[in-house]
């Protein structure tokens, strides 16, 4: 069987130290590269000896011309040059080579320490922010932002600046070797180049951004479509789903024609410039040539720098344009980060002495939303080892019980508190640790059963798996399956049943071994027997727990010590069982409700 393993923290810079924005972003990146600082300088040494080979090509080439007798072409050819011509070409490739290697761990630590800084503070944020997200799109947009990260690591530091540098040295070498205007002709190309890449990139930009959006629409639209299969299916609506989708596809077609269309028209005036640069320097060549003041070689030369200073410059058309696109597929992905976690422990917080794990809650309001109060005024106790049980219909408030002890929202009024310490002076690690829940709705990972059961305490033993499951009577289904343990439950569980799920979170609860335990429905998904079945267990586990059960089937609580009924957010009755039977209220008619549908059942 597999055993689940620990999983150990890689720290790395906080998520705090992001900055969205468009430079902010290679200001996000600092933190990521001083870490690696050997490597980058490595990196920057082999990228300059590069640049330097790269340039010093035409120069060998012009010489080897030079040395050319036309007369004796084949007993003078300068073999040194020839093979110093070879060195450089190859040293070049080399070294470029050498540089990605050596900044390849530097780039792909990065991706790996912020897409984990991403994934935590996704975790860390409040239940609030899960429960309005759309999780296809926000994956799509995590997915794009990682490998943006990569884009402009790789353009930013290894291509603009340097290509910057070496198209200055050819316009020096022109100026140097021949005149002025060879070097002015060289960087009024440059100027109105990156000026005009600039201008029409910003303008491409929106439709990107645009298309980025309708991309995690669409794919949002397609995967709430996809989870909910069995529904599309009961009503036939496959063709009203692959309608709505194409809606989403016909705009992102739209934004996609326009980004494509435009950047044609960005290539053809960069080209444009380009062509006119081109002939402006060869035509003064070819004069100079003709006039007698330059030779064949420096013709040569003139031509080859070109090559080599405009196949750079085309380049950073495109470096510039994967820059912004990379910045605009990483700006949703900052945003994320830029959300700030409503729950959140107070500087220097302990952790939770649980203690016996008593629990209070003590004039506690709470809402959602301002304008609808959810629990007003809810005061009880649960003594260590006691089992409350609370009632009453559905919107009264009972399951947000639950959230607020596991501190997913804090209250708006009141406190809560274990063992007489308030949940929001210590640690939310800490409470949530001391705290068991098998909730009405379980969702299962779509691994094994093993897992799944094995998820209630990392690192735990397969005979500890074992016994819980037992605890669960859910050992002798999970042998029946053709694959036993490690028979996989599907994405969400869904290939097991409602109950089945319930027993694999009933076992997964007790292998945590919590303090408190709170049952919210726990048995809902059961049918009459299995609830039977296990109900005697769960009371046995409640014996030696600080148990709150959240529960809708009245015949499952009467041995609480104590039952809660609510209604509209407020705590109506309070006793036991056959005390609120004998008062005859709220509690009592609900009783009799449910006793009549047994009987018709």
């Amino acid at each position: 069987m597999r055993h689940h393993a620990t999983t150990h923290r890689t720290d790395g810079p906080s998520p705090n130290r992001f900055t969205s924005g468009d430079w902010g972003a290679v200001r996000s990146l600092l933190p990521y590269l001083l870490e690696f600082k050997g490597r980058v300088a490595l990196a920057f040494f082999c990228l300059i000896v590069a640049k330097l080979a790269n340039v010093g090509v035409p120069l060998a080439l012009k010489a080897i011309i030079d040395r050319l007798d036309s007369r004796h072409a084949v007993l003078a050819v300068p073999t040194l040059l020839v093979v110093g011509y070879g060195l450089l070409r190859f040293s070049t490739t080399l070294f470029n080579e050498l540089r990605d290697g050596v900044f390849a761990k530097v780039t792909q630590r990065s991706i790996r320490r912020i897409a984990l800084s991403v994934f935590r503070h996704l975790h860390a944020l409040n239940l609030r922010f899960h429960l309005e997200r759309q999780t296809g799109g926000m994956s799509r947009d995590i997915e794009r932002g990682t490998r943006g990260i990569e884009s402009l690591m790789r353009f930013t530091l290894f291509s603009i600046a340097p290509t910057l540098v070496e198209m200055l040295m050819v316009a020096g070498i022109l100026g140097w070797k021949y005149d002025l205007w060879f070097a002015l002709i060289t960087l009024v190309t440059l100027v109105i180049y990156i000026a005009l890449t600039i201008v029409i990139t910003e303008w491409r930009t929106n439709f990107r951004r645009r298309m980025n959006e309708l991309d995690s629409k669409a794919n949002s639209r397609a995967i709430d479509s996809l989870l909910n299969y069995e529904t599309v299916k009961y009503f036939g609506n496959e063709e009203w789903e692959a309608q709505r989708y194409d809606e989403n596809l016909q705009k992102w077609e739209a934004a996609a024609v326009k980004s494509q269309t435009s950047l044609a028209a960005l290539n053809a005036a960069q080209s444009l410039i380009i062509g006119i640069g081109s002939v402006a320097l060869m035509l003064r060549a070819a004069q100079g040539v003709a006039d007698g003041r330059l030779t064949v070689g420096d013709l040569v030369l003139i031509n080859a720098l070109l090559l080599q200073l405009y196949i750079p410059l085309n380049f950073l058309g495109v470096i510039y344009r994967e820059i912004k696109q990379s910045m605009a597929d990483m700006d949703r992905m900052f945003r994320l980060l830029s959300v700030n976690t409503e729950v959140s422990d107070v500087p220097g917080a302990p952790d939770l002495d649980v203690g016996q794990g008593s629990v209070r809650f003590e004039a506690v309001d709470f809402s959602y939303d301002p304008r609808r109060p959810i629990l007003k005024q809810v005061d009880f106790e649960i003594p260590p080892g006691h089992k409350v049980a609370v009632v009453g219909p559905s919107g009264a408030g009972k399951s947000t019980l639950s959230r607020l002890l596991f501190r997913f929202y804090d209250v708006n009024g009141g406190r809560i508190l274990i063992n007489g310490q308030d949940i929001r002076t210590v640690r939310q690690r800490s409470v949530r640790a001391a705290i068991g829940i098998v909730p009405q709705d379980t969702v299962l990972f779509n691994d094994t059963v093993y897992y799944n059961i094995a998820y209630g305490r990392p690192g735990t033993t397969q005979e500890e798996v074992i016994r819980a499951a037992q605890a669960a009577h859910i050992h002798e289904f999970i042998l029946s399956l053709p694959d036993g343990y490690e028979s996989i439950v599907g994405e969400r569980g869904l290939k097991l049943s409602g109950g089945e799920k319930q027993r694999v979170a009933i076992a997964r609860t007790l292998l945590k071994r919590p303090q408190i335990l709170v049952f919210d429905e726990a048995t809902s998904a059961l049918d009459s027997r299995s609830e039977k079945d296990i109900q005697s267990e769960l009371a046995s586990i409640a014996r030696h727990h600080t148990t709150l059960v959240i529960a809708h089937r009245l015949s499952t609580i009467v041995d609480a010590d104590l039952i809660l009924v609510m209604e509209d957010g407020r705590i109506i009755e309070r006793g036991r069982h056959q005390e609120l039977l004998e008062a005859g209220g709220a509690y009592a008619r609900m009783w009799i409700l449910q006793q009549k549908q047994n009987n018709v059942a």
